[in-house]
């Protein structure tokens, strides 16, 4: 067997039925400043694979290709770290552009201050959709998500998500990798990393540039399922459900009662005296229009585009709503009808 030496970093890239961005991500890597690392591209039973598009890059970039049955991302970044030589595993989407300093920005920040494992923020990129930037938006915005995916310096715990994560290949090993949850096993993994006593940093100058989805509805399933994985992370993790997690349900039920109070106030128009319950149909918009003016506001600011901040009051009530239905509906099958994580969801993701 040839020699293999180690390297500094391994790049691990899950890959399904995304060509285009693999694309973007290698060229990317083909401008950084730093040089020490292999890229690990492991096609997940892809339909339209991405084996051409890595051929292309053959001779610019330390990389190898694998395909495998699908199995969901998590069970391909593990295939992908057995087959690493790093000495640090990066976990990056697909959908990632990286600046050129990305990989520099990573290393001087370990050898400041070494730690076991790490992530950065996400952003929006000028070239983006106003859709992914919408988006973007929405998902890092203190006014939906409180800020928690926004890349600030937090007092507590900062647990890196597999858009954007690095960790020790040893720690790695160590902890098994990801588990089998299709959704939100990124989370559970730095829950068990924390867990172990290992260290975990914020690398606020290691951020990427994340495309997020194309449309509102793939967006919709994207943070449905996110929903659902926020109960499963509780019954894997007890007491790490934050009130912030709730907020989502809470929004959905507080619309659904506003929207049902105003249809109420219109049947009763049609039956009885108008201007008598006019105040019942109207009234109960009005905090969703003062929450929809806020978004469209503060989007508009900081995306100069009025159009952007249409688009992101859509983007921040498919997402809020979209969470809140797969909270609940997890929260029903799980915590009330009591089943278990594969039983309740094996349609959705275990089929």
């Amino acid at each position: 067997m040839p020699y293999r030496r180690q390297m500094r970093y391994s790049i691990i890239v899950p890959v399904y039925n995304r060509p285009d961005e693999v694309d973007e991500l290698l060229d990317s890597l083909t401008r950084q400043t730093y040089g020490d690392f292999e890229v690990i591209i492991v096609e997940d039973g892809s339909q339209t694979p991405c084996r051409e598009v890595c051929g292309r890059y053959s001779g610019r970039l330390t990389l190898a290709y694998y395909e495998k049955p699908n199995s969901g991302p998590g069970q391909s970044r593990n295939y992908g770290a057995e087959r690493a030589r790093g000495e640090y595993l990066i976990i990056l989407d697909s959908d990632v552009v990286l600046p050129e300093g990305y990989l520099m920005a990573v290393d001087s920040e370990l050898k400041a201050m070494p730690c076991d494992a790490f992530g950065g923020a996400d952003a929006s990129h000028p070239s983006f959709t106003p859709v992914q930037k919408a988006i973007s938006y929405s998902m890092t915005s203190f006014f939906t998500t409180g800020g928690i995916r926004g890349g600030k310096k937090k007092l507590d715990r900062f647990y890196p998500r597999s858009y954007n994560m690095g960790i020790r290949r040893d720690v790695y090993m160590s902890l098994g990798g990801f588990s089998r949850m299709r959704f939100g096993e990124d989370i559970d993994f730095s829950y068990r990393i924390i867990e172990a006593g290992h260290s975990s940093r914020l690398f606020p100058e290691a951020w990427v540039w994340h495309k997020r989805r194309t449309d509102l509805r793939k967006f919709f399933r994207q943070v449905y399922n996110s929903g659902i994985a926020r109960i499963n992370l509780t019954k894997r993790h007890p007491g790490t459900l934050k009130a912030v997690h709730l907020l989502p349900a809470v929004f959905t039920v507080g619309v659904m009662a506003l929207v049902l109070t105003s249809a109420v106030g219109r049947v009763l128009m049609e039956y009885d005296d108008i201007n008598r319950w006019y105040w019942l149909c109207a009234a109960p918009w009005l905090p969703i229009l003062l929450y929809s003016a806020l978004i469209f506001t503060d989007s508009t600011v900081q995306n100069r585009s009025p159009k952007i901040g249409f688009i992101s009051v859509a983007a921040a009530f498919v997402q809020l709503i979209g969470y809140g239905c797969g909270f609940l509906e997890a929260w029903w099958k799980r915590c009330i009808r009591g089943k278990d994580e594969f039983q309740a969801f094996e349609k959705n993701f275990y089929k």
